[in-house]
């Protein structure tokens, strides 16, 4: 990513009211730029050339995504005025982004990066439950309907209606699919969780930026050969305002894998001084590490 679209990341995840989708698309950005530098060399990416830059770039996700807000439009004017109930405003939208617009999940989701950038999902219709439901949620917000996310432990989901009130709880990934509290528990089960009242309040749109980050964390984390994936997907956690300590370190492990020794054991020192108040053993470990790090220039 270029150092534009970074500090535009940085000053949107520390907005009063951050966009996840602005945030999702411009990671898609940076996976982009990191292909086509992969495949063509440094000096190329979305953002080279005439008619290129950051704008150019998630102006058609951008264009996607309102076709989408139409169709659900279309739908809502079917159904008449008035306030629509919770359950009859996820139905709605089942029926425009599930039904008409086939959006939902697959078979090899999980398997594939694209299944974590909005911009691809927006263009293939399939992803993971946390990105089809944050188009749930724009969609749906776009249309003044109550729609939120629903963090619950290895399967995201959206709730529509009065989170303190009457609402219901339905799964994008499944079509859009109606869930009973019995499934909202068998689901936060299968993770190894007892369903905690707290874990269906509406997820804050930070929190589901670094859950989707950690998404690509863990699926370039089973590819060596994608360090770098996992680096700018680390780099960008960090710029979050709220983001785990420890990643400070992956990013310095992760500097040293992909070839920057000094730049990474700068970043694992730094760590280490962090360890040092509670730690003490784990900071001379991660030094030892930094040290073999700079050792490798030699």
């Amino acid at each position: 990513m270029t150092e534009q679209s970074r500090k535009r990341f940085a000053a949107e995840a520390r907005a009063e009211r951050p966009d996840p989708v602005l945030l999702c698309l411009l990671m898609g950005f940076e996976a982009d730029l990191g292909a086509a530098s992969a495949d063509s060399g440094p000096d190329s990416g979305p953002d080279s050339g005439p008619g290129g830059g950051l704008e150019a770039a998630i102006a058609p996700s951008l264009e996607t995504l309102g076709k989408l807000a139409g169709r659900a439009a279309a739908e809502l004017a079917a159904a008449g005025g008035g306030p629509v109930p919770p359950a009859r405003a996820a139905g709605l939208l089942a029926g425009a982004l599930a039904g008409a617009a086939d959006l939902r999940g697959g078979p090899s989701a999980y398997r594939r990066l694209e299944s974590s950038l909005l911009h691809q999902v927006l263009r293939t219709g399939r992803g993971l439950p946390i990105m089809l439901s944050l188009v749930w949620i724009h969609v749906g917000q776009s249309l003044g309907l109550p729609v939120y996310g629903v963090a619950l432990p290895g399967h995201f989901v959206v709730g529509v209606g009065d989170p303190d009130g009457e609402y219901v709880l339905a799964d994008p990934f499944r079509g859009g699919q109606p869930l009973t509290h019995r499934d909202a528990e068998a689901i936060v089960a299968e993770a190894g969780y007892p369903l905690d009242p707290e874990m269906l309040r509406p997820a804050e749109p930070v929190d589901i930026v670094l859950r989707v980050l950690g998404n690509i964390r863990s699926w370039a984390t089973a590819r060596p050969e994608h360090a770098r994936t996992q680096l700018w997907a680390t780099e960008l956690s960090l710029l979050l305002p709220r983001h785990p300590a420890q990643l400070r370190l992956e990013r310095g492990e992760l500097l040293v894998r992909t070839g920057h020794f000094v730049e990474g054991a700068v970043e694992m020192e730094s760590y280490a001084r962090i360890l040092d108040a509670f730690d003490p053993e784990s900071a001379a470990r991660v030094r030892l590490d930094a040290k073999a790090a700079r050792h490798r220039l030699n």
